[in-house]
């Protein structure tokens, strides 16, 4: 899809994606038809080994995908080590109408998650859930809202309670209806993960959801960002690179992959990945997680101009946690006590998470207050508990012996 709109030549498109053949293909649709037109390029000397041209109904869509994945691997087979053939008699079934339609919703869900921003979750939740209601047993509906769910705290700013309810009944019913789905066990891996801090449980899931099918690029995303919550470092940045190596242009594993490298203090080579990312689309959110990256290495002007642009669609509550700990760090301290005093009275009229609050104090080196909050924020089950083994900003309260407890309590402690 990145290279949809462009004119990029295509031994490039071979050497960024790490491929030997590229399906080059138009749609066109029309009421209930669509045609389809393909042709299989081998990248090194752009030859083309094969093209096809396909009429169909649209509710044969998922089948034509099927014949023509077949005949591609058919082409390509001679040229392959693995010379197992794929048994002709294996076909999915052709799809009901409300069944097509699920897919076709699934898909847009799938679409508005990626954008990882609050507006993109519920877009998509509201997608999945009218892929449910076209078709009831539609697992992998289920499984995407658990997902938004199971993100939507930690990227709102809001208590996660009731997001994680949601999530965790959706996750279950996925399961209740196909215990093989893979992006089921998956999600369900991260709501133990990151709510009731059950790493066995968690690690389990994740596993069962790479076994039974390896090439999930999400299972291995967040599996390695489980590896580093656990410190496992070398650990998650192989899994990382599997799931980049998996789908190559993911803009959230690929910003993922530059948090590992700030948790393992890897701050220069953290903010070159998030520059990547940047470069591929600058409003990205998670990106701009490298003012943590520039504010562990005392570039505390880089860290607020890149702050500055993430005011104009960032979290309000996040975007003000992380401009009170940049001021707090950097000196300025009447900055950060101004914008503490401002997320205070925020919470005082509609309660937020306590975590921006928790960052905001820890910025301003009131270890008292971080810790209180951070009391606050184990009470409320917020994502911020999972990091705290690794999260640099934590370390100014490791040798007190609440930390100490704290991490005991989420199963952290060494």
């Amino acid at each position: 899809m990145h290279y949809q709109n462009g004119h990029v030549p295509l031994d490039q498109i071979g050497r960024e994606l790490g491929v030997q053949y590229v399906l080059e293909g138009s749609v066109r649709r029309e009421s209930d038809k669509v045609r389809i037109t393909a042709q299989l390029i081998q990248i090194k000397d752009q030859t083309h080994l094969w093209s096809r041209e396909y009429d169909r109904e649209l509710s044969h869509l998922l089948l034509l995908q099927d014949e023509i994945a077949k005949e591609v691997a058919d082409e390509i087979r001679p040229t392959l080590v693995d010379t197992q053939k794929r048994p002709d008699t294996i076909r999915p079934p052709s799809l009901s109408p409300s069944q097509y339609q699920a897919y076709d919703l699934y898909l847009k869900g799938e679409y508005f998650f990626n954008k990882r921003t609050i507006q993109g979750f519920e877009q998509a939740i509201d997608y999945f859930q009218q892929a449910a209601a076209k078709d009831p047993t539609y697992a992998r509906a289920y499984a995407g809202i658990a997902d938004c769910y199971a993100l939507m705290g930690g990227y709102s700013g809001q208590p996660q309670a009731e997001f994680m309810l949601k999530a965790r009944a959706a996750a279950l019913h996925a399961l209740q209806i196909d215990e093989s789905l893979p992006e089921a066990h998956t999600a369900l891996a991260l709501i133990v993960q990151n709510y009731d801090w059950d790493w066995q449980t968690s690690e389990r899931e994740f596993r069962r959801a790479i076994e039974l099918n390896p090439n999930y690029a999400t299972a291995h995303h967040w599996y390695a960002e489980h590896l580093t919550w656990l410190g496992r470092f070398d650990e998650a940045l192989r899994e990382s690179e599997r799931a980049r190596q998996l789908d190559p242009l993911s803009l959230i594993i690929a910003a993922d992959n530059g948090a590992i490298l700030y948790y393992s203090r890897q701050y220069d080579r953290s903010i070159a990945q998030f520059l990547a990312v940047r470069a591929l689309d600058p409003n990205f959110p998670r990106a701009y997680m490298i003012e943590a990256a520039y504010e562990q290495k005392g570039s505390f002007a880089d860290a607020l101009t890149n702050l500055e642009k993430l005011q104009t669609f960032g979290d309000a509550n996040w975007t003000l946690a992380e401009l009170a700990y940049c001021y707090g760090r950097s000196g300025q301290q009447a900055q950060a006590q101004r914008i503490l005093e401002k997320l205070l009275e925020m919470d005082r009229h509609h309660q937020i998470e306590p975590a921006p609050i928790l960052v905001a104090y820890l910025g301003l080196g009131n270890k008292d207050k971080a810790l209180v909050y951070l009391e606050k924020a184990y009470l409320q089950h917020s994502n911020i508990l999972a990091t705290l083994k690794v999260e640099p900003r934590m370390d100014a309260l490791r040798d007190d012996a609440r930390f100490q407890d704290l991490l005991q309590r989420v199963h952290l402690a060494d």
